[in-house]
Parts: structure tokens; sequence; C-alpha cells
């Protein structure tokens, strides 16, 4: 009876990160120099591989598709974020926030897709060197970049399917900085079974997989290099991984300490910050960490 009596809002207000107006000044100066740094690295990235015939390699096709996510991924929550710093009132239609929430959840599980085949790359270029160019074909990379896509935008089409089912009668105030598809289930005043199990259903089947393939590509990969004799040659191989996994372990650890840990009034201020750091942070340090740390690792000479 009271579910036939609701009203469903026409828009959300975003808590945000404080109300103080000076703090928002300097967290809105933060965040704009940190977008900037995100679109000219990420663009940057884009244009030298698309212009340079030497970059045109398995390893940085992928990095140049894991810019372009980045970028999407930033471009889809900064700028939003950085309006609402500088205006009194933070909200957002539910058009824009179900647009949101389904871009958001297209990029997140691509992002976790590339990197999944980012350590698979490493894991045939370091362990089966000679096999390589076979099995990392250009056809290859394509697949394994577009399966990433369509599985994005899979996971985005669910968890929109999962939105349009929740009522929102009591409480239209999300404690975060844009709209999520976690702080709107526990909004939600309607049944949240079919929610939930699309949630716990697309984090199994994504993340927890993307996961287990970074993980079980690294297991082989670390006896691998220390199996090498050359000193020169393990601090070569081992220098083709750092870099992706800075980036896994920065994203990765990020989210899982927002996901995996329920929120409590003294942690939503740290939950925050590593939403921060996953979706604002990440995406301006992956063109940083590449640009520092990459060479060209597929040399099989160091393997012998």
């Amino acid at each position: 009876m009271a579910q036939s009596n609701c009203t469903q809002v026409n828009e959300f207000s975003l808590a945000g990160f404080t109300e103080d107006p000076v703090t928002q000044v300097y967290l809105f100066l933060l965040f704009l120099l940190t977008y900037l740094v995100t679109i000219v690295g990420n663009l940057g990235i884009i244009i030298l591989i698309r212009a340079s015939h030497l970059l045109h390699s398995p390893m940085y096709h992928f990095l140049g598709s894991l810019a372009f996510v980045d970028l999407c991924f930033s471009t889809i929550i900064t700028p939003r974020m950085l309006v609402d710093l500088m205006s009194e009132k933070k909200s957002i239609a539910y058009a824009g926030c179900v647009a949101q929430v389904f871009l958001f959840d297209i990029f997140v599980v691509s992002e976790c897709l590339l990197l999944a085949s980012m350590a698979y790359d490493r894991y045939v270029a370091i362990c089966h060197p000679l096999l390589y160019p076979l099995v990392m074909s250009p056809k290859c990379c394509f697949q394994l970049v577009t399966v990433s896509y369509l599985v994005g935008l899979t996971n985005g089409v669910g968890q929109t399917i999962s939105m349009s089912t929740l009522s929102f009668c009591s409480s239209s105030v999300i404690d975060l900085f844009f709209c999520d598809i976690s702080p709107l289930i526990s909004l939600s005043t309607s049944d949240t079974t079919l929610s939930h199990t699309i949630l716990t259903t697309a984090a199994s089947l994504f993340g927890v997989s993307s996961s287990l393939v970074i993980l079980l590509s690294y297991v082989a990969i670390i006896p691998t290099i220390l199996s090498i004799n050359s000193a020169e040659g393990k601090r070569k191989a081992f220098s083709t991984c750092t870099s992706h996994l800075t980036t896994v372990s920065i994203f990765y650890g990020a989210s899982f300490f927002m996901y995996s840990f329920p929120s409590s009034d003294s942690s939503r201020a740290a939950d925050k910050w590593a939403v921060v750091i996953y979706t604002v942070v990440t995406p301006m340090l992956n063109p940083l960490i590449y640009s520092l740390r990459n060479k060209e690792p597929y040399v099989m000479h160091w393997l012998m």
C-alpha cells in the first residue's frame, strides 16, 4: 500500500565531500588540474600510438584502448563533480543519474577486462615468447578489446535495468559525488532482490574473473622471470610488468576497499576518497605510469 502511494523522485541530491565553501574551492582546483592532466595524458598516448608505426604492437594496442577507457571513465565523473563543487544545489536529474550509471558501469568493467587482457599479453610474451607473434596476433588483440567493450556494454545494460526496478520515495540524497548503483540500491524503498542479484552476479563474473586472470598470469610470470640467468634479463623482464602491476594495484586496491567493507558513519569519508582514487586519480596516473616505466618488452633474447 505504501508503494502504491509512492511519489517517484525526479532528481537526486549528491552529498559530495563537504559543505565548507573554502574547501570546495580547493577541491575544485585540485580536481580540475587532475582532469586536465588526465585529458592531456590519455589523448597524448592515443595520438602517439596512432601516429607512430613503431608502436603498433599488441602491448600498445591495449595501452591505447586503456587510455580511451580512462578518458571516458574520467569524463563521466569529473566534469559533473566540478560543477557541483561550485554550485549551491548539488542535484542530478533522474534521467541523468540513469545515464551516469549506464556509462560508468560500461567503462569500469571494460577497464577490468582490458587489465586482464594486458596481463595475459605479458604472460604470453614472457612465458611463451616464441609463440607470441602467433598467439597475440592483430586479430586476437582486436577480439580481446572488442569483447572488453561488449561485456562492459552488457554490464551497463544490466545495471540500468536494475536501477529501473527501484523506487525512491523516502530519500533522494546519494552520499557520494556521482550516481553509482550500490548506494542507489541502499537508498531504494522497493524490493532490491533483483538489483542485488544483478550486482553480485556482475561483480563475480567480471570483477572476480578478471582478477583471477591477472593473478594466474603473474603466478606463471614470476617463476619464469626468476629462472632467467642474466641479472640484466631479470631486470628488463620485471620492468615490463611494473607499470601494469602498479595500475592494477591502485585500481583494484581502491575498488576492493570501497566495495568489500560495510560502510559506516566513521568510514564514509575514507570510502569517498577510495572512490576518488579509482575513478579520478587512476585515469590520471595511468599515462604517467606507462610513459615513465614502459619500454618495448618483447625481446626474446633475455629469456634465453
